[in-house]
């Protein structure tokens, strides 16, 4: 008889960038932007991102991200049972990127795998998703990843949208647990507002219809994102029985500085405990939240027992949180 496990834990993260960053101005005279290094910090605090090379996959980003998420857990590719890749570039209309990393794993066990679509908020979906299977007792070590490569939807000769995403990707195993691990997570959609942030093109008889690229209106983005990012953020803290200052450090998605200052602020958590890696990464979408996970979790600055809560909003609308003891 199988035991149901009470808990699920984060035990690896990994992540991965492709290329060297590339900054504001270097990005500015390779596409010819009519912007400025200043313009683009004092509006978004971003100074560089990652670009993929073309040819280079989700699943290819996803691939070292994954490697080290497995190394740092101890684990390997044979003892991962589920594989969620959150994306919104997949490597194709279909076989699943998610089925594409597992063949290049090596996971031969007929683990399950499949994507999952929520944009920016796409890796706290997954996360909560797999922690569902975990707690059910059917699966015991996830393997959970955001990956994107943006960069192919982007319209180079709209300056308010282009420099804003980077290329990149982040990984984690969730595995069954004794010990608390993921405390509450919550998820939320309103397809009402898709129109305020979409790419409204598909493939259809060979052919593009509709507009293949990315579209923002930023300024209603942005006072949305902070209204449900607060919300969404408040409400695990209260599920979970957990104060805000009992929290330890706050992920938000990684999407510009002004957003994520405002936020931090709205729930009265100090900068400090504010994670940011935006101004290195850019907008990365659903690899933002893992790739800054990891990030911190390498330097020494996230530790084992730490309260952690990582929460995403994205194009849709869809936004979620997910409070975990790492």
């Amino acid at each position: 008889m199988i035991q149901t496990p009470k808990f699920s834990r984060i035990t690896g993260t990994g992540s991965a960038l492709p290329g060297a960053p590339i900054g504001n101005a270097e990005l500015i005279a390779a596409r010819g932007l009519d912007s400025s290094d200043e313009w683009i910090v004092e509006r978004t605090g971003i100074r560089s991102r990652h670009l993929a090379a073309p040819g280079v996959t989700a699943s290819e980003l996803a691939l070292p991200a994954c490697r080290h998420a497995l190394e740092a857990a101890g684990r390997t590719p044979a003892d991962v049972d589920l594989v969620i890749v959150a994306t919104s570039t997949p490597d194709y209309v279909f076989p699943s990127t998610a089925a594409l990393l597992q063949a290049k794993l090596g996971i031969a066990n007929g683990a399950a795998a499949f994507d999952l679509q929520a944009v920016c908020s796409g890796f706290v979906y997954a996360l909560s998703v797999a922690e569902k299977f975990i707690r059910s007792g059917s699966h015991r070590c996830a393997l959970i990843v955001g990956s994107e490569v943006f960069s192919r939807i982007l319209d180079w000769s709209d300056r308010g949208t282009c420099v804003l995403f980077g290329d990149g990707a982040g990984a984690v195993v969730l595995e069954a647990s004794d010990e608390p691990g993921i405390l509450a997570t919550a998820l939320h959609a309103d397809g009402s507002h898709h129109g305020m942030l979409s790419v409204p093109g598909q493939v259809g008889g060979g052919q593009v219809t509709g507009d293949p690229f990315l579209r923002m209106d930023g300024q209603a983005v942005f006072k949305f994102a902070v209204k449900v990012l607060a919300d969404v953020a408040n409400e695990v803290l209260e599920t979970a029985g957990v104060s805000v200052d009992q929290l330890d450090w706050l992920i938000p998605h990684q999407a510009n500085v002004r957003i994520l200052s405002a936020t931090a602020k709205k729930l009265h958590v100090p900068a400090g405990k504010c994670i940011v890696s935006v101004d290195r990464h850019g907008n990365t979408s659903a690899a933002s939240i893992p790739l800054a996970l990891d990030e911190a979790v390498r330097q020494g600055t996230i530790k084992r027992g730490e309260t952690v809560l990582l929460e995403g909003v994205g194009g849709g609308f869809t936004w979620g949180a997910a409070l975990l003891k790492f």
